[in-house]
């Protein structure tokens, strides 16, 4: 009965448990793993993600295109309050040769400004 549950359990999330379940006990503070706790983990995860897909795509200009954009999405995460804590995670693209002018200028005025290490991530996105 136990092994239906779980079967049953696994169709109403998208998201892999046992890929979950490794994220979770990455975590130093994490010894053991419910079963309920992991599917609501996974649940909840799905839950968000379908909701920043679905807010980016509604205030972004990929329903023009009828697609989901990776501007789309970083440009929720930058103006949408909610979603804040995620700018560092997608952050804004930039072009190469923008962040190689970033630098020069840096190596002119010979001091690092603070928002300079979110450049540094953007332009390894651009690489990617």
């Amino acid at each position: 009965a136990e092994m239906a549950a779980r079967l049953s359990e696994n169709r109403l999330v998208s998201l892999p448990l046992s890929r979950i379940r490794v994220i979770m006990k990455s975590s130093p503070e994490v010894s053991s793993i419910n079963q309920d706790a992991l599917f609501l983990t996974a649940k909840a995860t799905e839950l968000f993600v379908q909701y920043l897909a679905s807010y980016s795509y509604k205030h972004g200009r990929g329903k023009e295109k009828n697609a989901l954009t990776y501007t789309d999405l970083s440009h929720t995460a930058e103006e949408c309050e909610t979603f804040q804590f995620l700018a560092d995670i997608l952050p804004k693209k930039i072009l190469a040769s923008k962040y190689l002018k970033m630098l020069e200028k840096e190596k002119r005025d010979g001091e690092v400004g603070q928002g300079d290490e979110e450049d540094e991530e953007e332009e390894d996105e651009d690489e990617a």
